[in-house]
């Protein structure tokens, strides 16, 4: 049986009951999904079940060729379907990227195809779709609110890829592993509202640029934000915005070195409300919802339509390590209004800075992203803030460093340059993976060797990775080691960063030299795989509590 909608301008057809979309008409076409493929597969809900104890984390038109996202700098033709075929591709390090070999449309021969260099952080992602040229006609998943997707603001999630596909991932394990898995114990009741997301199909006259439909759609996905919560679904668990409530207050920093002048306001601080959990426990939240915002210059927040509930206050600042967490519980009731008032965040601090490598933002962006293999690259991402999204890039470690690893001098070394993006493994002629360790140099004019000195390593992501830590010596034990750590396998999957992690390593002084050349010794030790590794976020020195800051030589 098929259940007909119609509102005289589209017409959508389901399949009752199973619910699958098998056709939208429109404009005088007949039906805008790919006709080929079963009807089930056309438009549909799909949940992936896995048994106690499994290890699976995985939760995917042609009329339309062209696609557009959430961000300007990423529109393009795209490769037919056909083109993945094993005649017409090669596959590549995993069965998602191949190369184009003989597609049909010559101009994307030498190209690779993955869906992950399409993804886009959860704060971004608002609307994508596809551009049908003839006739004009945009095909657009608008999502106002992401308050029902897991992970918080810069959780990372599929969009648009070769199809033409369409995707609304409500949860999943990209770029975050098994942490992000959604796990239910055998009597465990959940409830949660998934949505909704709007569909939005747009036209333009004949002999008008069909690439402005983009542009329209832009427009109305602001259109659908300022609408939100809507007010049409009939379920008693969406809840209205008579329902929700708000929180407002202002989020200030005080560094314990820098009281003396005072706070600072947490400029563009990522600021919301998640369950009632540990510090930085949002990022691996997969149940409840969540709501996010950024402050305004001075510190300012405002957080609205907030699902009644209770929850913590959370946060992180750009230019500050660790996470931010309000320990009071926050009861939001219908209607309800709370000014926080100010809120001061004081980041992880031991003593003053010796020196520091890359900008504390939760992702390896200022680090050096090589330019990727000719054979593989992909002119639409050569340039522009996606630079890191092109296929392959890890392997460039082994071809530029192929006999000595990394080697950073504080002073002297310029870390867009000298530093690799991603602390990977070598790749050695025999197929094997080598162990990698890095060196960074520095010197102290003095060195209290009754004092102590912490080690701040904060990752921006790692995957199935032991870092271990050595000072000065390369054949003594290790002075830490992270442990086993991380799932989010985003150096493969084109990701500047995954899952956040803060380790703080104290050292003691009489492991320094004076004067002398100091080494920290970071070694990249599991190596079974091709994507074991690490990115740093940022890494610093902190010299004993009672110290002047020392001049660096």
């Amino acid at each position: 049986m098929e259940v007909v909608m119609s509102n005289g301008i589209v017409q959508v057809t389901l399949q009752n009951p199973e619910g699958h979309i098998t056709r939208i008409k429109y404009k005088g076409i007949d039906n805008l999904l790919e006709v080929q493929k079963n009807e089930s597969s056309r438009g549909y809900w799909d949940v992936v079940w896995s048994p106690p104890g499994s290890t699976r984390t995985e939760g995917t038109l042609e009329r339309f060729h062209y696609m557009a996202m959430s961000d300007d700098d990423r529109q393009r033709d795209m490769p037919l379907p056909e083109d993945r075929l094993p005649e017409r591709s090669k596959t590549l390090d995993y069965p998602e990227a191949v190369l184009l070999v003989d597609p049909l449309e010559p101009k994307f021969k030498g190209q690779v195809d993955d869906k992950y260099q399409y993804t886009c952080e959860l704060k971004d992602l608002r609307v994508h779709g596809w551009i049908c040229t003839n006739p004009a006609v945009g095909f657009w998943q608008i999502t106002p609110s992401n308050e029902f997707r897991v992970g918080g603001p810069i959780k990372q999630e599929l969009t648009s890829h070769v199809g033409p596909t369409t995707l609304s991932i409500f949860s999943s394990a990209h770029y975050g592993g098994n942490d992000m898995v959604i796990k239910f114990e055998e009597t465990e009741s959940w409830k949660k509202v998934l949505g909704p997301i709007f569909i939005y199909l747009n036209t333009i006259p004949d002999g008008k640029n069909p690439y402005t439909l983009w542009n329209d759609a832009k427009h109305q996905m602001s259109i659908e934000v300022d609408r939100w919560p809507y007010d049409f679904p009939a379920s008693p668990d969406f809840q209205s915005a008579r329902q929700r409530g708000a929180v407002k207050g202002r989020l200030l920093v005080q560094d314990s070195l820098t009281k003396s002048h005072g706070y600072i306001s947490a400029n563009d601080a990522y600021i919301g409300l998640a369950p009632p959990g540990d510090v930085g426990s949002w990022q691996r939240e997969t149940k409840q919802y969540q709501f996010w915002t950024k402050t305004n210059k001075e510190g300012y927040f405002t957080i609205k339509n907030i699902i009644a509930g209770e929850y913590n206050l959370y946060a992180w600042v750009p230019g500050f390590i660790g996470d931010y967490k309000n320990s009071k519980i926050i009861n939001i009731t219908p209607g309800v209004k709370i000014n926080m008032g100010e809120l001061v965040y004081h980041p992880p601090r031991y003593g003053p800075t010796l020196w520091a490598i890359g900008f504390p933002d939760r992702t390896a962006a200022e680090f050096h992203i090589p330019d990727p293999q000719p054979k593989y690259a992909n002119n639409f991402l050569l340039q522009g803030p996606n630079r890191f999204r092109q296929y392959g890039l890890w392997s460039r470690y082994s071809e530029l460093y192929p006999n000595q690893d990394l080697v950073y001098t504080i002073g002297e070394s310029n870390s867009r340059k000298d530093f690799f993006f991603a602390h990977v493994l070598r790749e050695a002629d025999d197929g094997t993976y080598k162990r990698t360790t890095w060196t960074i140099k520095f010197r102290l004019d003095h060195v209290n060797e009754s004092g102590t000195y912490v080690l701040r390593l904060a990752l921006a992501s790692a995957h199935q990775s032991n870092l271990l830590v050595r000072i000065n010596d390369l054949n003594n034990d290790p002075l830490f080691s992270t442990g086993f750590i991380g799932g989010d396998n985003a150096i493969a999957r084109h990701g500047i960063h995954g899952l956040y992690w803060l380790f703080s390593i104290k050292i003691p002084g009489s492991h320094l030299y004076s004067h002398g050349l100091n080494s920290i010794y970071l070694t990249q030790a599991s190596n079974k795989t091709h994507f074991q590794g690490v990115m740093y976020d940022y890494i610093r020195l902190e010299g004993p509590r009672s110290s002047i800051v020392n001049k660096i030589s």
